[in-house]
């Protein structure tokens, strides 16, 4: 613009009351082209330089309207000006001058300079903390000098916490927002002084003089206006509540729109360290641990609403409101948050911007989709911004006026407002696109199909069980009394009557429909008890029962897998969390390769604060469980072959001991520092992990303990770096207790494995951690033939590769040493007899062995492993290959490849080993023993023997 006469009408009229204002010529002719630009934006911000031009004045020569805001060096100017006021109208009468100053340089440089969405949120947000703390610590004073210092029964002070909500929380307040507040304090006592009162007395005072010096409208304006709707029981509840007050309202009252909103909620004022442990306890009961599509139903009902109240109200052209505005989009983002933000900590954020870019990483929503929508919500955003900084007035209503609209389009740097209509449009057409794709799907009562609601009669006990059972039995069930007597001891049971309406609304909507899937898809009655058990189950839960029906193809695969394995029904009624493993069917068929493994693990840790040892080990039992379920799924569909079922299990428990040491060496380092070397320098981490038996021989189970040995490098007769200094060795010990406890703990979730350590040197009555010279040493001089047996399965399964390579060092050395090869095969004998006599199975009464145990029985798992175990041993010093690798079938193959074994006898004991290791697993996904009838694998058998 290089003249007046280029300016809109009213921008025009703006210009010529500019101009006739003496105090503003100077910063008009300094800066004509940004002044003719507010002009044609913000009547507000000409009116206030004409009505307040010393104050402008002073913002531009001080150059704060073009610099950004240093709070750390105005806020102390700004408290100690607050102190310089003793009454309270003098006070508010500042406040409201100072807010003014704040809001003109703001807006100006939204919508003049044009500094962007983020940064003038984050300004509009700090600068709404520090008057809301100015107003606070002013009349927290005078409320003191009345009646004392509020305290707690031991005598500490006690301060007033104001929880910022919505934008504000969100550090996204916009130009002219309102700001939602609830108040709340620590804890219960009185105040100090003559005229003592209790502190919630003392504090609900607080908060009403807080309210009135920001809300207050007087003839300086006002602050900020305050609305408490959101704090406890509403308008009708106390104004300050105690920390435990109101934990105990969210724990027995919250509602899910209060999840929605705490969301945001934010510390704004007031005593900030005494509130880290409130918003804890919030945080726990805002994000649930399970993947809780349950919030979906609420969020469709508060959309509904909106809706209702916008088409009441007509606000069809409201951009936060109305369709495809601010609010949907709003939606889509927590959405997520409360359906995942239990299991995912990148989602519990409060700025929407920083949620939605997290959300491509976890996968949760396309990269374009996520673009879009940040796209959208710029946009929106700022336009907001530009509707309301035209005159300071809260509104997200578009203006019918072909005038005003140009006006925005020049605010938005659009050419005109054919272009802002159309670019709005499009992006409210992109926002209720992918709120459809992610919350306005139908409701599940409306997706159900009539051939489910024909079942629901049968669940809720209507008609003749006769009448049921002859129907039932025409389409083909087999056992039709036993699935009506399951439904009727399922709907009369303590469980069901105490469900809450709630639940049993939806109990109600999932029943009918997994009723149709049994019937059609003819489910036999052992797997119907196993689908009740775990209807029950969750019964309580029943957002998981949303899940299943918001995702028809997570039903299916549960049904297929529910019917085909006992120990997937058991492990998933035990941990219901693991549901959210059937979202993905790609995901729980394809089990992830080793790397990929220790990345998800070591990903899931980092999310998690160090301090928080009970999230980090519940993350380990759910990682656990997640990914064998993904193994036994891959198995029962016959998409991975027994070795690789095998192979998977195994690298699971490796990356899972990998982590669990990383972890137990953290803690104890950062307590006590590091192990020093003889030298006094600081050690590598000369630590490794030994796995044995099934570990050790890739050949880990569903239901595998671990055999395990701790080995160190680090000097006995050092101590550690830290402060607190210990002996290297304790330090050790500590380690190995450590890792032990993040293993097996048993929590609400079960624990991580079971661990068996009796094979390190000397058994249970032996060092937790022994040091490699001392593992040497004891090997060579004392073990017994059996435990060099168990080191034919040993291998290093987490450590540095320094001690890797000691390990794998100290057992050639050792299992090639110079043997009596006839006292060797006595031992062994030996020993498999002792075996034999103490576990393999006894005869009946009729002499006839009731089953063949497939582990410990003549010719079955265990005289394979000795065989091999002998062999190995027997010839390792002249063919050290035979030893290079801890499995069973390597082993085998390395003693063919030597002449140590005909092929025949290979082929055998490979093929038979293979047999009875398939029988083992399929048992296993039964929850059954390792055993078969007496008849059992008979040529197999009597070959081994």
């Amino acid at each position: 613009m290089t003249n007046a006469n280029e300016l809109s009408g009213r921008a025009r009229k703006l210009w010529q009351d500019l101009n006739e204002c003496e105090a503003l010529s100077g910063l008009v002719q300094a800066q004509p082209d940004e002044w003719r630009r507010a002009c044609e934006v913000s009547d507000f911000l000409i009116e206030t330089a004409c009505r307040y031009p010393e104050s402008v004045v002073t913002l531009a020569e001080a150059g704060l309207l073009q610099a950004d805001l240093d709070l750390e060096e105005r806020l102390p100017q700004w408290q100690a000006e607050a102190r310089t006021y003793s009454k309270e109208a003098d006070l508010a009468r500042w406040l409201r001058q100072l807010r003014r100053r704040e809001q003109f340089r703001l807006i100006w440089r939204d919508l003049v300079l044009r500094v962007g969405y983020e940064t003038t949120v984050s300004e509009l947000s700090a600068v709404a903390d520090a008057l809301i703390q100015l107003a606070l610590d002013w009349h927290y004073q005078m409320l003191a000098e009345q009646y004392g210092v509020p305290r707690n029964a031991e005598g500490e002070e006690q301060s007033l916490i104001v929880l910022g909500m919505g934008k504000l929380g969100a550090r996204e307040l916009n130009v002219s927002s309102d700001i939602d507040l609830i108040f709340t304090f620590p804890e219960n006592g009185e105040t100090d002084g003559r005229r003592c009162v209790d502190n919630q007395t003392f504090f609900v005072r607080l908060g009403q003089k807080l309210i009135q010096a920001l809300d207050a409208v007087t003839a300086d304006g006002f602050v900020f206006r305050v609305d408490m709707r959101l704090r406890p029981f509403g308008s009708s509840g106390p104004l300050a509540l105690s920390f435990r007050a109101l934990e105990d309202y969210y724990a027995d009252h919250g509602r899910d729109w209060e999840r929605y909103a705490m969301i945001k909620a934010r510390p704004v004022a007031g005593d900030l360290v005494a509130a880290r442990s409130l918003m804890e306890t919030l945080s726990r009961w805002i994000y649930r641990r399970y993947t809780d599509f349950g919030v979906i139903d609420s969020l469709r009902s508060m959309k509904a609403m909106i809706q209702r109240e916008v088409q009441r109200k007509g606000m069809a052209q409201n951009i936060k409101l109305g369709a495809g505005g601010i609010r949907e989009l709003e939606f889509i983002v927590q959405a997520f948050q409360l359906v995942r933000g239990g299991k995912e900590p990148a989602l519990r954020k409060r700025s929407l911007l920083a949620v939605l870019d997290a959300l491509p990483e976890l996968e949760l929503l396309p990269v374009q989709a996520a673009a879009e929508l940040r796209q959208s919500y710029l946009f929106l955003r700022n336009l907001e911004h530009a509707l309301q900084g035209m005159a300071d007035r809260q509104t997200q209503t578009m203006p019918g006026d072909e005038a005003e609209m140009q006006r925005l389009a020049t605010a938005l740097q659009l050419e005109s407002a054919q272009a802002l209509d159309a670019e709005l449009k499009r992006h409210r057409a992109m926002v209720s696109h992918h709120f459809e794709q992610v919350i306005a799907e139908r409701r599940p009562q409306e997706r159900e199909s009539p051939q489910a609601r024909a079942w629901e009669p049968l669940w809720r006990g209507e008609g003749q069980p006769e009448e049921w059972h002859e129907r039932l039995s025409a389409l083909g069930v087999a056992e039709p009394e036993k699935l009506v007597e399951r439904l009727t001891l399922l709907r009369e049971s303590r469980r069901f009557q105490q469900l809450q309406a709630s639940g049993r609304e939806r109990l109600d909507h999932f029943m009918p429909v997994l009723i149709h899937e049994i019937v059609s898809r003819n489910i036999d009655d052992t797997a119907v008890g196993r689908l009740l058990d775990l209807v029950e189950a969750v019964m309580r839960r029943s957002a998981y029962l949303v899940l299943l029906l918001e995702n028809p193809a997570a039903l299916q695969e549960l049904l297929r897998l529910f019917q085909e394995s006992s120990w997937v029904a058991t492990e998933i009624a035990r941990a219901p969390l693991l549901l959210d493993e059937f979202l993905n069917a790609e995901n729980l068929y394809t089990p992830p390769q080793r790397e990929a493994l220790e990345d998800e693990l070591r990903q899931m840790l980092l999310r998690i604060p160090d301090e928080d040892l009970e999230a980090q080990m519940e993350a380990l039992r759910y990682f656990k469980k997640a990914h064998v379920l993904r193994v036994a799924a891959s198995d029962i569909r016959g998409t991975l072959a027994l070795m690789k079922v095998s192979d998977y299990l195994t690298f699971i428990a490796e990356s899972l001991i990998s982590a669990v040491v990383d972890l137990a060496w953290n803690d104890l380092e950062r307590r006590h520092g590091s192990p020093r070397s003889s030298d006094e320098a600081v050690t590598e981490r000369d630590f490794a992990v030994i796995g044995y038996g099934k570990l050790g021989g890739i050949e880990l189970s569903y239901g595998s303990d671990l055999d395990l040995v701790f080995l160190h490098g680090a000097a006995t007769d050092q101590s550690t770096t830290g402060p607190k200094s210990i002996d290297n060795a304790v330090f050790f010990a500590r380690l190995g207790q450590k890792i032990i406890h993040l293993l097996t703990a048993r929590m609400a979730s079960g624990d991580v494995y079971e661990v068996d350590m009796r094979l390190r040197p000397s058994g249970n009555s032996g060092l937790m951690v022994s040091s490699m010279a001392a593992f040497e040493r004891y090997q060579r001089e004392q073990a017994w033939t059996w435990e060099h047996q168990a080191l034919v399965r040993a291998r290093c399964v987490a450590g540095t590769q320094r001690m890797t390579e000691a390990f794998d060092r100290a057992r050639q050395e050792l299992l090639c040493a110079p043997r009596d090869t006839a006292k060797l095969l006595e031992d062994v004998l030996s020993m498999r007899q002792k075996m034999r006599d103490s576990l393999a199975t006894k005869p009946g009464a009729d002499g006839a062995l009731p089953y063949f145990d497939l582990k410990q029985d003549p010719g079955g798992i265990v005289d394979i492993e000795f065989m091999v175990q002998y062999m190995a041993i027997r010839w390792a010093g002249t063919h050290p290959e035979v030893i290079r690798w801890s499995d069973n079938i390597r082993i085998l193959e390395a003693l063919e490849a030597a002449g140590c074994l005909a092929k025949t006898d290979r082929a055998n004991l490979c093929e038979f080993y293979r047999r009875y290791r398939a029988a083992g697993h399929r048992l296993a996904l039964q929850n059954l023993p390792a055993r078969t009838d007496p008849d059992g694998f008979a040529e197999e058998r009597a070959w081994v023997c």
